[in-house]
């Protein structure tokens, strides 16, 4: 039996669809493009199935070249400020808390994915004005991931995509909190 004929699991399909969206997010997919590969992808029993719907995207060895890993078992993860932001940052926090502040961050690319993996921690990601995030692959065992900012991509406008899932935590996406100062 030949490799393309073996059967694929809901792991091997998972990352086939965030491919699949990743590549509609850099608009190298019409939305009717992503919607017919996604019901195949959904569908696939082999990795033939599969094969086909990405051998026309850019290689993901190509894209792995700009990923952080965030990791803390203990203490809180916090970046903000002027700093620069990959393509993709993996956040690992067992005991702690995140937070993510784009708001003043050098970011180079138009999507940003974050990927949470959260124990007993939650996530705070505060994007800069008009910036919007898509939280529906993060999945949490207790509560429900809150977003107070569109969620759809905008040309022009910093896309960030989370993904993971936490046990216990939650996840907050907004703006910065105005400031307001006394005259």
């Amino acid at each position: 039996m030949s490799e393309l004929q073996m059967r694929v699991s809901d792991d091997d399909r998972e990352r086939t669809t965030r491919r699949l969206q990743q590549a509609f997010t850099e608009g190298r997919l019409t939305q009717l493009e992503l919607e017919d590969r996604l019901e195949v992808a959904l569908t696939a029993r082999t990795y033939g199935d599969l094969l086909g719907l990405i051998t026309d995207l850019p290689d993901e060895q190509s894209q792995v070249d700009d990923v952080i890993d965030l990791e803390s078992k203990n203490g809180n993860l916090k970046r903000s400020g002027d700093w620069a932001v990959p393509r993709r940052l993996r956040v690992s926090s067992k005991y702690g808390s995140v937070e993510l502040d784009f708001s003043e961050a050098v970011i180079a690319h138009p999507v940003v994915d974050v990927e949470l993996d959260l124990t007993y921690g939650s996530a705070k990601i505060i994007l800069p004005e008009g910036g919007v995030a898509s939280v529906d692959a993060f999945r949490s065992d207790y509560g429900y991931p809150k977003s107070a900012v569109p969620s759809r991509p905008r040309p022009g406008s910093l896309y960030v995509v989370v993904t993971g899932r936490s046990k216990y935590g939650g996840l907050v996406v907004r703006y910065p909190r105005k400031r307001w100062f006394a005259h």
